[in-house]
This record gives C-alpha cells, sequence and structure tokens, in this order.
C-alpha cells in the first residue's frame, strides 16, 4: 500500500490534531489512523516540522503481566533444577511463551541457576575413524581433493569441508589440492 502524500492541507491537520508537545507515541498512533498514514511516516513528519515526539522504541512493550512473572518465580523456585527453559515454556501459562521468552524474563529475573542446562545434541559423524584415517594419510601423501573424494565415496565439497576441520584440529597441516578448479578452467577473455 502506497502511503499518501503529505499535502499543505494534510500538514495542517496533523498539526490541528496532535495539540502541545511533547507528542506521545498514542497521539501519533491516532494521528496515524485519523489521516490513513502509518505511525513512522507521521512521527517523520512531525520531526521534520521541529516538533518533540517520544520515540517509538522508548515505549516499553511489556510481554508478562506482574501475576505471570510472580507465577513463574514461584514456579521455577518450586522447581529448582528441574526443568529446561524448553520445559518451562511448554508448561507454563499453558506454552503461550516461546523457550526464548522464557529464558529472557528468567535471565532478567537472576533466577538462572535454578534453570535445568540443556543437553547438547550430539553431533553426527559423516566420517568414520577408518575414514578418517584414510583421508589424513592420503592428504600427507599429497593426494589431490578429487582422489580423496573418489577413494572416499564422498562429494568434492563434503572433502574440503572434512579438510577444514581436520586442518583445524591440527590432523592435517594443509587443505588438499584439486585438479581441477573453475579459476584454471575458464578462458581468458582478453586474449581472444
Amino acid at each position: 500500500m502506497a502511503l499518501p502524500k503529505w499535502t499543505d492541507e494534510r500538514t495542517q491537520s496533523l498539526v490541528d490534531f496532535v495539540g502541545p508537545e511533547p507528542i506521545s507515541q498514542a497521539t501519533v498512533a491516532e494521528a496515524a489512523d485519523e489521516l490513513e498514514t502509518s505511525t513512522r511516516s507521521v512521527s517523520s513528519k512531525l520531526r521534520k516540522m521541529g516538533y518533540e515526539v517520544e520515540l517509538a522504541s522508548s515505549v516499553s512493550h511489556r510481554t508478562f503481566s506482574d501475576e505471570q512473572e510472580a507465577t513463574l518465580r514461584q514456579f521455577v523456585t518450586d522447581n529448582s533444577g528441574t526443568y529446561t527453559y524448553a520445559d518451562i515454556a511448554a508448561s507454563f501459562e499453558n506454552g503461550f511463551f516461546s523457550a526464548k521468552s522464557i529464558q529472557g524474563k528468567i535471565l532478567s529475573m537472576e533466577m538462572t541457576s535454578h534453570v535445568k542446562p540443556a543437553e547438547k545434541p550430539q553431533s553426527v559423524r559423516t566420517y568414520s575413524p577408518e575414514e578418517e584415517a584414510t583421508f589424513t594419510s592420503m592428504v600427507n601423501s599429497g593426494a589431490f581433493v578429487e582422489e580423496i573424494a573418489e577413494a572416499l565415496g564422498k562429494t568434492v565439497n563434503s572433502i574440503r569441508g572434512k579438510a577444514l576441520s581436520l586442518l583445524r584440529s591440527g590432523d592435517i597441516n594443509a587443505i588438499p589440492r584439486q585438479k581441477v578448479t573453475k579459476g584454471s578452467s575458464k578462458a581468458d577473455p582478453l586474449s581472444e
């Protein structure tokens, strides 16, 4: 939807509507509804005209009511060390809040010591220890990426990724080279 332009008539309507400074975000929202435009457009126009307008970011929107905060505090202390953030989110207020918002609220209440740490997911091994040993010996003997990929039945990209991983862990000293690269197969456009 395209926002209407600020004509002299619309600008005067805005000035008549807003009243004295400073102008609150509630007044900006009402003016935006009245003039059928966005609150951002109204705020911007008023600031350009020299009015003092409350920043939208300064208006706090509380996610948790005082009652919900008290209930959450009680729930967390009663079940200290029993639930993870995800478990709390699922059982608190019928799952209304996400695990991230629960985590943020508990952090702001300085009650993180009462939350059970989540189990770290186990990484899936895509290379067996035998494949890693073959990989390492081939790299150390100077094999190309394509040769390693063929020997292990893996893609070139998978081999590159594993080489980077083994380089970081110190198992190999350098990433193996490729026989054919895109750069070497391209013709020089200036040589024609």
